[in-house]
Formats: structure tokens, sequence, C-alpha cells
């Protein structure tokens, strides 16, 4: 299947090619030339976890790579499951962070690491440069480490991820390297962009990006929409209602995406916290970021969302309105409070699941099924769950194991030239 530039229409690349390239000429993300449906869902979702992943990501890579080798990407990458919880009567937990660094960011990072080894070619040199707000680094990182002819270079925002979060990804070593930029995330992104805009840079070091903006990473994300759905009974799922924790939106375009193969999704909530560039713009039409405020729920602290071109884009080609879209914004205190009502109906969450939560209470209508997103293991924000909560939960084995090593990082000026300088050294 090709894949086109959404700013460049004309810019037509393979599935490979995106892999290998990450973005398009003037910062443009690819998207499918076709949109793949299946006929009949409800045999896809009655089979398992893999054989359905196989299915659906064939289903958009095409001929490019056999259904043999779709399959061993996609069984080397999901070693873990997504489990459902049912929180109270008609609401579910998509559980995302039963992978090795807890995070939903696991199915995405380790199938975009087997896609890359899939395309490349030779002794081709590849340096993955990325922006984090938290756990993307960390999966990233754990996906690539080690592996050969591939250096990893992840930009966030210091102080403003959770101390968790950090020693996760910034211990490893080897063949990853970790920068501490003086700024926000999207200073660290909008530094990830400047790098793919000087074409001279992008050869010299083989450039490459795992943030959401890389299809393969999209395209994984697409699979627990499908797992999640067929774990509920079947008498609930003509009208299922999912709340999606948003910062820089490839988890909701990948649920979009899922509800474009058809799978059976009633309509999708975009929750965000105070940085709402998304639902403001849905409230008003007008795209109108403001800075970054740092929240509880640092994963989302996103004002320039990179993948919202990509919903407007599905929505266009498919005809359907972007007011069909549920939205809503929550503060810290709102999270906070959420989390104490969540831990006594006897589930214990972290701030963006509590969003998402909220939201998805606040939007639900009689006779409707409602399912929100955890996209990481409370254990990852301890602080502020044991803050909020009063107790002092523990911590997971790999988390135990890297917070008693130390940091690796380097502190960087939120300045290109100086991260130009870090690209060339770590070659």
């Amino acid at each position: 299947m090709k894949l086109y530039n959404i700013k460049e229409n004309d810019e037509q690349v393979s599935f490979g090619q995106a892999v290998r390239q990450g973005l398009g000429r003037n910062q443009g993300l690819f998207f499918p030339s076709e949109l793949p449906k299946f006929d009949d869902v409800d045999t896809l979702l009655a089979e398992d976890f893999i054989p359905r992943s196989t299915k659906i990501l064939s289903a958009f890579i095409g001929e490019e790579l056999s259904q043999d080798t779709v399959k061993s990407m996609v069984e080397n990458a999901f070693q873990f499951p997504a489990p459902i919880h049912a929180v109270k009567e008609g609401v579910y937990a998509l559980e995302l962070f039963h992978g090795p660094t807890l995070a939903f960011k696991d199915f995405g990072g380790r199938f975009m690491a087997q896609s890359l080894a899939a395309v490349t070619e030779g002794n081709e040199q590849i340096t993955i440069l990325t922006a984090t707000s938290g756990d993307t680094g960390a999966a990233v990182a754990h996906a690539f480490y080690g592996m050969d002819n591939i250096k990893v270079v992840i930009l966030y925002p210091k102080g403003k991820i959770s101390p968790l979060q950090e020693k996760l990804f910034c211990t490893l070593g080897k063949n990853i390297h970790t920068v501490a930029v003086d700024g926000d995330f999207d200073d660290c992104q909008a530094l990830v962009k400047q790098s793919f805009d000087d074409a001279e840079l992008r050869k010299e070091v083989g450039l490459n990006s795992a943030n959401s903006i890389n299809i393969s990473r999209l395209m994984a994300q697409i699979c627990y929409y499908f797992e999640a759905v067929s774990q509920l009974p079947k008498e609930k799922r003509s009208d299922v209602v999912i709340s999606v924790p948003s910062g820089n939106f490839g988890n909701l375009t990948a649920g979009l995406l899922a509800k474009s193969l058809g799978l059976p999704v009633k309509r999708f909530i975009a929750a965000t916290n105070v940085n709402d560039t998304v639902p403001r713009y849905l409230e008003t039409g007008k795209w109108e970021p403001k800075t970054t405020i740092p929240t509880i729920s640092n994963a989302m602290d996103v004002s320039q969302p990179n993948n919202w071109p990509r919903i407007e884009e599905l929505c266009q080609r498919l005809g359907w309105g972007l007011e069909t879209l549920g939205k809503g914004a929550v503060t810290d205190e709102q999270s906070a409070e959420t989390l104490k009502v969540m831990n006594a109906e006897g589930y214990l969450c972290e701030p963006h699941g509590a969003i998402a939560y909220r939201i998805l209470e606040e939007q639900l209508n009689e006779g409707e099924t409602g399912l929100f997103l955890c996209t990481a293991h409370p254990a990852k924000f301890k602080e502020v769950v044991d803050d909020i909560l009063g107790g002092d939960l523990g911590l997971p084995e790999p988390l135990a194991k890297h917070n008693a090593m130390e940091l690796l990082s380097e502190d960087l000026a939120n300045d290109f030239d100086a991260l130009k300088a870090v690209l060339r050294k770590v070659q």
C-alpha cells in the first residue's frame, strides 16, 4: 500500500519508506492512500489477539511484507496482554500498561522496532530522534535497546516528567542517549521537526523518528481497540463509547482508524487536561494553541498535537463531521477528585486514566457501554498518586530495578545547534 504526505500529496511512499523516513517534505505526516474495511468484523473479533492483529496490520501494509513476516513482527512486539477491567456496571477500563515499560507506548514502540528491522537493508546506519512527554521515551528506548546499527536520541523536558518515568529510560546507556531539554514538550517536538527539516543533517546521521508521527507506531495502536471490544459481552458491543486521554493525539487517531476498518464504536471522546487546544477548537472552530501548562497528567501536556492533521484528514475522507467527536478538559483538582472516587469504587488509577474516566462518566448516556483507556501503570506516577490517595504504592519490578540505577542524561539548552552537535557526537 502507498502512503501520501498530507501536506504535499504528490509525495507518495511505500510502507518501508514511511517507516524509515518518519516525516515527509515540509514536515508532512504520511497517511494511507487506501482505507481498508473488514466485511465480517464479528468473525475478526472472535479471533485471538495475535492472528487478528496480523490481519489488521497486513490490511494496511499490503503485499510489501508477507503475512508470515507481519505475523512474526506482531508476535515479537505484542508479548503482553491488553485486558479490560469492569470498573462499574457498563464502564470498563482498557489496561494498556502490562508491557515492559508499563505504558501503552510499548505496543507502538515495539512494533516500530520490528518494522524498522524488517525494512532496513544491509548495514544502513539509523539514528532515531524522538521527543517524549513521559512514556514514549521508555517504550522506544527499551524497544530499540541493543539493536545493531541503530542509535536512539530521546529529548524530554527537564524537570517536567515524573522521576520514575525518567529513571525507566534514562538509565540504559549503550545505544540509547537521553537529553533533558531546558523547555517544555512542545519545545522538544519543535527541535525534532527542525532536525527533519535539515536535509544535510538528516542524510548525515540517517535520521528517523519514533514519535507517533511514525506510521508504524500508529498502526500498531489500532490493534488494541479491536482487542478491547472483543472482550466486551456481545450484547454490549453495539453502543460503545470510548474516552481517550489525549496529548499528541496518536491514540485517538488509531481509534478512529479502527472505526474506519469497521470496528463498531458509537463515538469517541477526546479527553485532555487544561492543555485544551483541541476541545476549544472543536467548540469554536479556531486553532489557538496556548503556552503549555505543566500538570499532574504530564504525558498530556501538549499544546500543539502533531497527529491532529491525520484526524482531520481521515474525517474529511470519510465524511465524518468533527462535531461527532466528544470532548472535554479536566483540571488537576478535578483529576485528583476523580482518582479518589475511582479508588473508593475499588479501582486504582492514575491522572491520565482518571481524566478519560471523568469525561466518559459525564457524557455517557443510558444504554451505552463506556470504555476508557488506562495508558500507564499508577506506579509510574507514584509521587502524585500517593499524595492524592494518602497511600504508598509499591513499585513493579521494572520500576524498582531502574529506580536504583544512575541517570545517564545530559542537559541541553533549547537550541538547534546544540542538538545537532549531540546527534553528530553519538555516531
